[in-house]
């Protein structure tokens, strides 16, 4: 295992998760994945649920799969060995699995299942150095107040839904859907800081940040 660095790589390209990293202190340099042209999606990856799947099942695999080709990607570019940080974040309806949407009417599937009930929100970080791998789960439960045609179509023209699980984003204009949230704020958003933090030091991560 990897101890005393003060650098990781991530392996997103996620907005969010580089301003959640930068929030608390963390150093990091993005490792990118090749695109294959459908929004928020890489060739390195197999995303597609495995029939039965239990969404923390699915969570927990893809945040693996994408830590684990990190690392190999790493290998293959002879870059120096540190740890990466992989997540994903999933929305759980009933026990469906919901990612993003791939057009706008799947956004508008969504948002309109989502209207006056209760989900969940799990996300899952992986930190691996290729020798050692650790994985937490955030799990969160997010309430959307009863949505009409018009906000949902309103909502969908910003083109807010179309990169983010779920068709939303807390931290943007979906906010005034949320009555109420039970869980981690940061792990809706999609990297939930304080399984990261113990994660990061479980590795010798001492730079830049303190859990408490």
């Amino acid at each position: 295992m990897t101890t005393d660095f003060s650098h990781i790589y991530l392996a997103s390209t996620s907005p969010r998760r580089r301003d959640l990293l930068r929030q608390i202190g963390v150093n990091f340099n993005a490792l990118a994945f090749r695109s294959s042209g459908e929004r928020g999606r890489d060739t390195d990856i197999d995303e597609t649920p495995l029939l039965g799947e239990p969404p923390e099942h699915y969570a927990e695999r893809v945040a693996l799969s994408k830590a684990h080709a990190g690392v190999q990607r790493l290998l293959w570019r002879k870059l120096l060995c540190l740890p990466v940080l992989a997540a994903d974040t999933v929305i759980d309806v009933d026990g469906c699995i919901i990612g993003k949407p791939d057009s706008i009417d799947a956004a508008h599937d969504i948002l309109r299942r989502l209207s006056g009930r209760s989900h969940r929100v799990l996300t899952a970080v992986v930190v691996s150095d290729g020798e050692c791998t650790r994985s937490r789960l955030s799990a969160s439960d997010v309430k959307f107040h009863p949505l009409t045609e018009d906000d949902i179509r309103r909502y969908i023209a910003t083109g807010e839904p179309m990169d983010k699980a779920g068709a939303y984003g807390i931290q943007g204009r979906a906010a005034t859907f949320i009555t109420e949230i039970r869980g981690s704020y940061s792990g809706i958003m999609g990297l939930p800081l304080y399984e990261t933090a113990c994660l990061l030091e479980a590795f010798g991560y001492r730079h830049g940040y303190t859990k408490f």
